[in-house]
């Protein structure tokens, strides 16, 4: 399952610091930032100057997860006639950020931000990722600013970006901006982001595209220390995210139209993927009319039911795949994002993505008729395989931290008995993997005969700190 992480409240335990330490030092996770790079930094902020255009006239907002300082993203939106505008700030990292400057270097070194319970790792020093290029509230800063002009249905029919100086009014976490818009009398922007972001669901729905509503591991404060949990996103998190693929769509269809850029895209599912889900449906008492598409049939899965939580758990093997694909002059013929059903690119992230930087950029030059930037050219080839590495440190190290909390949680209840629902099982149903409950874990698991979709006891075997390690057998 996907893993969200957040900051744990007080002193880590010594075990869990040692373990978090060993992490790093075996994925080669960079740490402290070079001296050079943190003066080049600094330099850069006495340096930098704010774009003419004045757009502070625009009422942004941020939503981010709670206590976040590295803000990527503010949005407000309008109504425009019988439809919506879009006004969409993205941090400005290129303007302060030279190519082959030292935090230009470290950052396609790092690739991008990591994290972990006790620390975050980021792409850019702190004195420009969560200072002076993050969009802080009531602070003068630089910003790619998107415009984007959908009718009445959400449909985008227009989009545009610039370079300009804004200023967010407020930072919102989740809970904040739901509460709002529950409360029956949120601001415009809020409400609107609601309707918009549904029509934007509709859409995607009639694209074919599919988002798997999987709940996230997390970690939470617990009386002075922490415990795990599956928490479901809220609404507004959906409708969020909707507005961030609404521009990455736009900045994939303006590079693909100007033949430059890099893309995000992943291959389609094969048949076979498809028939072994539909096997798997089976295998769970689960209904797959077979008239009903792939899409359709994950939107009427319900999370909270063990059964459809394993199928869930099945879908997330046609989600694979996923890569970049860089361009100049040639469009790829494998540019489109399957599970999106379209083409999209990532721009909406540069303080945490290196490759966002680069998608702003040339979309910038493509929108007012400009050549794109020598050094934004060159750097393109490399880009795939630059993230491509990145990436597989960040899963690696987030799925092994995820890990070792778990096992520093579990390590005293060795012998426990567990309810648990098993989520994948193999050919001989003789291994598996469960989700308990309570506490929230994700582990393997042995024994004869394991169910796939049900509810079981499990024995907890083993919490190995050596190895990050929790194994469970069916009891009984």
């Amino acid at each position: 399952m996907p893993a969200r992480k957040v900051d744990l409240p007080g002193v880590v335990p010594p075990e869990l610091a040692a373990g978090l330490a060993r992490i790093r030092a075996e994925l080669e996770v960079p740490e402290a930032f070079p001296a050079d790079v943190v003066d080049a930094a600094q330099a850069a902020v006495a340096a930098a100057s704010l774009p003419a255009l004045d757009r502070t006239d625009l009422e942004l907002v941020t939503i981010d997860p709670p206590g976040a300082r590295d803000l990527d993203q503010a949005l407000h939106l309008a109504r425009d006639g019988d439809g919506f505008v879009v006004s969409y700030a993205i941090a400005d990292v290129a303007g302060f950020v030279r190519a082959g400057d030292p935090v230009d270097r470290e950052a396609h070194r790092r690739g991008m931000t990591l994290y972990a319970p006790d620390r975050r790792i980021p792409l850019h020093p702190p004195v420009l990722s969560e200072g002076a290029a993050s969009l802080l509230p009531d602070q003068l800063r630089p910003a790619l600013l998107w415009t984007l002009r959908l009718d009445a249905h959400g449909r985008m029919t227009d989009a545009e970006v610039v370079r300009a100086r804004v200023r967010s009014r407020e930072q919102l976490d989740y809970a904040q901006a739901q509460a709002e818009i529950d409360g029956g009398s949120p601001r415009e922007a809020l409400a609107l982001l609601a309707e918009v972001g549904r029509w934007r669901e509709q859409r995607e729905r009639e694209r074919g595209g599919v988002s798997l509503p999987l709940p996230e591991q997390e970690i939470v404060p617990d009386e002075g220390g922490w415990r795990l949990e599956f928490r479901a996103p809220l609404p507004v998190e959906g409708w969020n995210a909707q507005i961030s693929l609404l521009t990455g769509m736009a900045a994939a269809h303006l590079m693909l139209y100007g033949q430059v850029g890099v893309v995000r895209s992943m291959p389609p599912a094969g048949p076979g993927a498809l028939r072994t889900l539909r096997a798997t449906a089976k295998a769970l008492r689960i209904t797959w009319p077979a008239e009903l598409d792939y899409p359709e049939f994950v939107r009427s899965l319900d999370p909270a039911r063990p059964a459809h939580a394993a199928m869930l758990n099945a879908c997330t093997t046609l989600f694979r795949g996923a890569g970049y694909r860089a361009f100049d002059g040639d469009v790829p013929p494998d540019a489109e994002h399957s599970a999106l059903a379209t083409d999209y690119a990532h721009c909406t992230a540069p303080l945490r993505r290196l490759v966002d930087r680069y998608v702003g950029e040339v979309c910038l030059s493509l929108c007012a008729g400009t050549p794109v930037p020598g050094w934004v050219r060159e750097a393109l080839p490399a880009l795939p395989q630059e993230m491509a590495v990145a990436d597989r440190r960040a899963k690696k190290y987030e799925r092994a931290v995820l890990d070792l909390v778990e096992v520093v949680l579990l390590a005293p209840r060795v012998g426990e008995v567990f309810t648990a629902t098993v989520v994948d099982v193999d050919e001989q149903r003789r291994h598996g993997t469960v989700v308990v409950a309570d506490p929230a874990v994700e582990a393997r698991v042995r024994g004869e005969g394991l169910p796939l979709g049900q509810e079981i006891e499990v024995r907890l075997v083993s919490a190995d700190l050596a190895t990050g390690a929790v194994v469970f057998e069916r009891a009984g």
